[in-house]
């Protein structure tokens, strides 16, 4: 995809903020303070974590050379999770001046049974040790698939009945715990939302990730920023009727300054060109949010 199909430039930035800014101003209130850090995803680079052509060590020093300020971690290409590991790659994201911010793991919440609930706990607790040892502050999980002949509402009931016991057990450390949007019963924000409300923890939230959306992706966002713990954008965002369109960046940035998140904006790049293409994007990334955050 060229750059000129993404609607990503500082004109557009400082723009979107002026408006929100005026808004404010015609409220008699000030613009809500935007405090965004720049970061990236490394499920980017799953083709050459798959290929063993790029290792977390690369990774680490290639986010440090962009200038970025973190790094969603995807643990599912660790090649182990020992302690000797654990603590090299913390070293060297500190070294680096690059901070290990979130840790992606292969938990899915709605489990209909109480074997597979505790089964599930235990492995959103495993995930939480292995974020600790990394200093990462929040781990992602995810809804996964309904059940077979359950309802929707039985299966949010099951998720939320593990996330508040893995909530528990991560807040204990300090970690939050954020549900990320993405196929299955998280597939739109609304079921996204009541997991995190029903469960009703200040250690649970929302991984809001902008392209995971099947329909009406700039709606259903703004709609889970209120509950967001950390965000993914993407370059793409789902229309009205289900299509895709590149995703303005800007738009999306407005939308999280006036909801008054604080934190993490992580690119996760989905194309086949990684190499080529998530230098350009990172670069665009950070100028947008340096911009925005003052």
């Amino acid at each position: 995809m060229k750059s000129s199909s993404i609607s990503l430039n500082r004109r557009q930035a400082l723009s979107t903020f002026a408006a929100l800014s005026a808004a404010s101003q015609l409220s008699g209130q000030s613009p809500p303070p935007c405090h965004l850090r720049a970061g990236l995803v490394a499920y980017s680079y799953r083709k050459q974590f798959t290929a063993q052509s790029m290792s977390y060590e690369d990774l680490i020093r290639k986010v440090a050379d962009w200038g970025l300020d973190g790094l969603d971690c995807t643990v599912y290409w660790f090649p182990n999770t020992s302690d000797p590991y654990l603590a090299s790659l913390r070293k060297l994201a500190f070294k680096n001046g690059v901070q290990i911010y979130n840790a992606g793991v292969r938990v899915r919440l709605a489990q209909p049974t109480a074997e597979l609930q505790r089964a599930e706990v235990e492995n959103i607790k495993k995930w939480v040790d292995v974020a600790d040892r990394l200093g990462a502050s929040h781990v992602r999980v995810f809804g996964g698939a309904i059940p077979p002949h359950a309802t929707e509402q039985q299966a949010i009931a099951w998720a939320v009945e593990v996330l508040k016991r893995g909530a528990e057990y991560a807040g204990a450390k300090g970690i939050t715990l954020g549900v990320e949007d993405d196929g299955g019963l998280t597939t739109a924000a609304g079921p996204t939302i009541e997991i995190v409300k029903q469960t009703g923890s200040p250690w649970a939230g929302i991984n809001a990730d902008s392209g995971n959306l099947r329909v009406d992706g700039y709606s259903q966002f703004d709609s889970m920023l209120p509950y967001a713990t950390s965000v993914h954008l993407k370059i793409d965002i789902a229309t009205a009727d289900g299509k895709k369109e590149p995703a303005n960046w800007s738009r999306l940035l407005g939308m999280i300054g006036k909801a008054g998140y604080k934190g993490f904006v992580g690119l996760e790049y989905e194309g086949d060109n990684a190499e080529a293409e998530v230098p350009r994007l990172v670069a665009t990334l950070h100028t947008l949010v340096r911009q925005v955050s003052g």
